[in-house]
Order: C-alpha cells, then structure tokens, then sequence
C-alpha cells in the first residue's frame, strides 16, 4: 500500500490540521501558519490541502479544509496531496477508523500494466483506531478494484476462476468449479446458455470457507468477463465498459475477502458463474426459452439481458441450502444509473429488518445504497406467452424493479435475501480513489456481517 499506517508515533511526523469553513481561528494553530494560510486563500474550504512552510525551508505541517462537515471519506485526499514523508493528525477526526480508511484507499493506483505506484507516506494512526480491521477493509477494497480494472483479455472466466482459487488458498477456502458442459449434467442450464458461444468456458465457481456448524452466509456474484450483448449486440459505446461487468464477482470477493481475513463466525459460500457474453454459431438466440435450474422457463426477449440467467441459476442453489444471509451483487441495469446515477447502488429486499441495518451501516460506513421497492404489479410485466417467464419486459419502464423481481423468483427459501444493483466504477477520480474499478456496498455489508455474526 503507497499509505503505510503505522501505530506508533513517529519521531518528526509533521501535523496535518483539519480546518472547517473559516475556522483558522478556531483550529489551534500558530499566528504564521494562520497568516500563510491567509497569504494562500485558504479559508477551511472541502477538500483543499495547504502545505505550511517550517522554519529554514523545511516542512512544518499541513492544512486540510473540512468545509461544513465533509465525510471522513474525503480526507482520502491527503494521499494524493501532501508531501512524502511521515504524518499525523494534529487533532482526532470526527470519525477516526473512518478517516484511517480513507488515507489508504486514497493511495490505491492500478500498477499492473506499467503505471508507477503512488506517494510513500507513513501515518500515525489516530487513537484507538483498529489497524487491522482497516487493513482487512483496504485489502478487500483494492481486490474488488484491481479484479474490475483488468481487461477481458487477463480476466476472463479461466483468469477469474484463478483469482477466486488465489483467495481461496489464502484463506485455507475450499474450492470447486463446474465448467463447460458439464454445467448440464449439474443442472446450471442457463449459465451454460449463455456461455458457450465464448472461447473460454462457462463456470460455475464454488467456494466455501468456516465450521460448518456457523451460520450460514452466501455471496452470489455476477461474473460475466465481457458482454457485447450477445446476438442483441451492443453498439461499440456500449462495450467501452463492459470489462467490468463482473463486478458483481469482484465485489463479493473483495466481501469475502475481509470476512475471511477477520476470522468471523460463519460458514461462508461464494458462487460466482463466470461466462463470457460472446457471439457465434451456437449463441443463444432472442426467442429461444431456456429451462432453468429450478425448473422455471424462461423465454429470452433480449440476449443482452444475460446477467439475471446466469445469477438465476445461482440463486436457485444458493437458496436449497436457506442460508441466513444471502447477498448478490451485480452490474445488472442501466436503468439503476438512470434513477440513481452511478454513485447510489439501489439494494431491494423484502426483509425490513435487513433493509433497516443496511439502511445505518450505509450512512455509518459512507458506502452509499438506497433501498428500492420490489413492487409486485411490475411482476406481470415479466410475463410470457409461452414460457413462465421473460427476462425482459417490452415497455422499458422500470428495468431494475423489474430484473430484481426476476431474481425474486428464484429464491423462495431464504428470508434473508438482498439483491444488489452497482455499478462498479467510478467516472472521475475521487478522494477515496481514482477513476476506474470501484467497490460498492462491501464495506457496509461487511459492518452488518461482523455485528451479526463476528
């Protein structure tokens, strides 16, 4: 990590003051640092660092605005904005394990193909803060980020299947996968289907982790490698992105690496079907209708609604086994982003009580969801003339409603069931991390998990 967090105090760590809007006064600082802050505009507006000069040339600190009360997530910034060398805070942050995270997962860089690494920085960590649970969040952050920044090219369904192997023998995992045709045989039809036009075969990874006696969580994520939308082909815009369309996979493993690495009481189940949405003779075809494993038929209004097949599948073993938690996670709709842009993952469920925990561990964790409605009547929309179900609806109006109540059908056992629509990405750099793969939800999941079940 380019921000190393060190839980002793470090001999000439220099002082990072945290400054609200026109708080100078108020901030416990020196007449000269007062009056450079003024020479330089600085007023404790959001976001902006002031390096302080010290005596004979030499750094004496830094100014950090926290405008009208910015989240600790924004103190990410200061990974990219001061100085290298050792740092502390002068006084405790509002939210101090908070503020910890955000140091180092403001440093994160993708360095894979060739881009230098970040700033070396050392920082005190604030007191009574938990080092290593910041570690275990910034860990499962950056390999959510890192397995979402990879190109198909070095993560498809084989690459994928390898990093889901990596963690597993980190963590002591066991592991199975299901590929290729072998898929009928085990009755994971539509992860077949909608795989197997692809060079690289379809999966289904299974990874299991914890006593068996310990209550009962499962991650399912969508591990589609690339989607061109398959003969319902996508225009070339719409592929730009489509590298990231396994992270729903990516996140749930960045999920189950912090769970794993915290050593809690559960016996944890991740399946990921991993698939590449791909175009040749044997695609599946719109109109073609498909078998799923639970029995339920499903006719294809549109190939390039593929994530709900193969999460369907998924979903039906996940819930044979009425684990007490069952999560999935997936890039599903363009019709999320539409109604909550791509900062704002909607979450659905019919549990209140889960609804409610997510609902604090959000605002707590500054992970960002928002419950939407699994609104019944939409179900109609999803209907068939000749199969039990569509996977798409023909009036456009409300796409994630709609993809969340296919999904619905698909888990009947478990109450506590939580669907996840993420985008996965971040558009523009921010102070928590740049432009690029991004993790969402995790680290409010990971609170309600560790409170539930630690």
């Amino acid at each position: 990590m380019p921000v190393e967090l060190v839980e002793k105090k470090l001999p000439g760590a220099l002082p990072v003051h945290l400054v609200a809007r026109d708080g100078l006064e108020a901030a416990g600082l020196a007449p000269a640092a007062v009056a450079w802050a003024r020479a330089n505009g600085f007023s404790g507006e959001a976001g902006r660092t002031l390096v302080v000069p010290g005596e004979k040339g030499a750094l004496g600190g830094a100014l950090f605005g926290i405008g009208d009360g910015e989240g600790a997530l924004a103190l990410g910034a200061l990974s990219k904005a001061l100085p290298e060398g050792d740092w502390h805070f002068a006084s405790a942050p509002a939210e101090p394990e908070l503020a910890a995270t955000a140091l180092v997962l403001g440093g994160y860089v993708f360095t894979r193909y060739g881009k230098k690494s970040g700033k070396a920085l050392r920082f005190v960590l604030p007191a009574g803060v938990d080092a290593g649970r910041v570690r275990r969040i910034a860990d499962g952050v950056f390999l959510t980020r890192d397995l979402v920044n990879t190109p198909t090219s070095d993560m498809g369904p084989e690459e994928l299947e390898k990093a889901v192997r990596s963690l597993a023998a980190a963590h002591s995992a066991e592991i199975s996968v299901v590929t290729g045709d072998d898929l009928l045989d085990r009755n994971f039809p539509m992860i077949h289907a909608v795989g197997r036009a692809s060079t690289g075969a379809p999966r289904l990874i299974d990874m299991r982790w914890g006593p068996q006696g310990a209550p009962k969580v499962t991650l399912v994520g969508k591990g589609v490698c690339f989607d061109t939308g398959g003969l319902d082909i996508k225009p070339s815009s719409g592929m730009l992105l489509m590298k990231k369309d396994m992270g729903g996979a990516a996140n749930v493993l960045g999920l189950a690496s912090m769970i794993m690495a915290a050593g809690l009481n559960v016996r944890l189940r991740v399946l990921i079907p991993a698939v590449e949405n791909s175009i040749a003779g044997n695609a599946f075809r719109p109109g073609d209708v498909l078998t799923s494993r639970k029995g339920v038929t499903v006719e294809i209004g549109n190939t390039d609604a593929e994530g709900r097949l193969v999460l369907a599948d998924a979903l039906a073993l996940a819930d044979e086994e009425e684990p007490q938690l069952l999560v999935d996670m997936a890039t599903l709709t363009g019709a999320a982003r539409v109604a909550l842009g791509p900062d704002l993952p909607p979450f659905y469920t019919g549990d209140d009580a889960l609804a409610s925990d997510l609902a604090a561990a959000s605002v707590a964790a500054e992970d960002p969801l928002w419950r939407m409605p699994l609104w019944r009547p939409y179900d109609a929309k999803l209907s068939s003339k000749i199969a039990d179900i569509n996977n798409v609806t023909t009036d456009g109006f409300a796409g994630s409603i709609t993809a969340a109540l296919f999904l619905k059908r698909f888990v009947e056992k478990t109450a506590g069931w939580a669907h996840f629509d993420i985008f996965a990405w971040n558009p523009a750099d921010r102070a928590y991390g740049p432009a690029g793969g991004e993790a969402q939800g995790i680290r409010a999941l990971e609170r309600i998990i560790s409170k539930r079940f630690g």
